[in-house]
């Protein structure tokens, strides 16, 4: 059974960590004391939904959380300083703290080292959120214990809904487009002007074909912009929707 633990300390730990090639150590006391501090933590980087849903989506919402007074979002899991160091970059995930717990001792401290041995990952953290204040913890967002990777309330939003219930995070945008295209550029141009983040699925990369966005859009041009799952159009639309 897993118990929140909400009310108490988290536990006294010391990270070994890379800083700048070098091996340092971070004590939990560095990361939490006299700070507001979001903690999500995960199975392991690069996998599935680790690296298609949970961290992207704290990544987007980094900026809201310190406005909201949060002081720092670490993302954390069971896998050494080299895996996470090389996960952060791949995800372009600068505005979050990654935190290697290497010998599962927070994780365990936490209550919350699980073994995945059966599917060949060894022990890992469960997947949970939590809001820690000034080394307290406030409150928790534990995942189900269901079979498989339980994704239900562990997520960006729903912390950031506990936090301020008034929160106003940025749209969720979606750009489709292809090298070489002039309009594609445009709409590119205006959502950086506008300071919005954005997903740009590239035709040509990774697979993606005329087809594929034959297939979502419903469109056989570029650019396609998607915002909040519901469909803009092209870059003359997006024109009109930046200036409502």
């Amino acid at each position: 059974m897993l118990k929140s633990r909400e009310g108490q300390a988290i536990p006294k730990v010391t990270f070994p960590v890379r800083v700048n090639g070098e091996w340092q150590e971070v004590s939990s006391d560095a990361l939490f004391k006299g700070k507001t501090v979001v903690l999500f933590a995960l199975p392991g980087a690069f996998t599935p939904t680790c690296s298609s849903t949970h961290l992207p989506r704290y990544n987007e919402l980094a900026d809201v959380f310190k406005e909201n007074g949060i002081d720092s979002v670490i993302c954390l899991a069971v896998n050494d300083p080299f895996v996470m160091e090389t996960w952060k970059q791949a995800q372009n995930a600068e505005k979050i703290y990654f935190l290697p717990d290497g010998n599962g001792e927070f994780s365990e401290g936490m209550g919350l080292l699980v073994d995945k041995a059966a599917i060949g990952l060894g022990k890992r953290s469960w997947r949970y959120s939590m809001l820690v204040k000034d080394g307290l913890i406030e409150k928790m967002f534990i995942e189900p214990e269901e079979p498989g990777d339980p994704f239900k309330v562990s997520d960006a939003d729903t912390m950031l809904t506990y936090i301020n219930p008034s929160a106003n995070p940025p749209p969720r945008i979606t750009l489709f487009s292809k090298p070489g295209c002039p309009h594609c550029a445009r709409a590119r141009k205006m959502l950086i002007d506008k300071d919005y983040r954005f997903e740009e699925i590239e035709l040509g990369s990774h697979g993606i074909s005329y087809s594929s966005l034959q297939a979502v859009t419903g469109r056989g041009t570029t650019p396609q912009v998607y915002i909040d799952g519901q469909h803009i159009g092209g870059a003359d639309e997006l024109t009109t929707w930046l200036e409502k």
